[in-house]
């Protein structure tokens, strides 16, 4: 009861814009609530999932819907706060393909979120990051090595899919620096 789950219509549509399935990769369900999106990422073809979230009810929920989904061995699940969390996921080498944010809607800090992960290095190049927020609310459309890629309104929630584009190219190109610049 204390969580918001994502409904199935806005779970069908997230999908949708990033891709029915996927090919492999880690996938991090932050604010995971009953994990119902890292399980349908699972499902859809990511290795494995990271799934975090405050509520002990919540986490208690995620892991019986992995065991019912039979997904429990790709899983590792987490009660935490978000930024604790990311801090601690940081000292292990692990880099995340496809993120989803999903907070309560009075949180309005997904974007801060999505820059501690970019400093801590958790995102791999090229990964796809979800923040799903009140539609009274707006992100920006880039911001660090992120840019907004989608954003789809339903109702009273709105869904935005960021590409990271990973740390932007040095002044010096592809090349490297001179001989006279060493």
């Amino acid at each position: 009861m204390g969580t918001r789950p994502t409904t199935d219509k806005v779970k069908e549509a997230v999908f949708s814009m990033i891709g029915p399935y996927f090919d492999g990769g880690n996938a991090l369900d932050l604010f995971a609530g009953t994990g119902g999106l890292g399980i349908e990422a699972l499902s859809r073809g990511m290795d494995r999932a990271v799934f975090i979230d405050m509520e002990k009810k919540s986490i208690d929920v995620i892991r019986e819907n992995l065991k019912l989904t039979g997904l429990s061995e790709k899983a590792e699940v987490y009660r935490n706060d978000a930024e604790r969390a990311i801090k601690a996921l940081a000292k292990r080498d692990i880099r995340f393909d496809l993120v989803f944010l999903d907070p309560p809607y009075r949180m309005k800090h997904a974007d801060k979120l999505m820059l501690s992960m970019q400093e801590l290095g958790l995102l791999a190049v090229g990964a796809t990051v979800l923040v799903e927020h009140e539609t009274g609310h707006r992100y920006p459309e880039a911001f660090g090595d992120f840019v907004c890629r989608r954003v789809a309104v339903y109702g009273e929630t709105t869904v935005a899919v960021y590409g990271y584009e990973g740390p932007r190219a040095s002044s010096h190109g592809e090349e490297g620096p001179t001989d006279e610049e060493l």
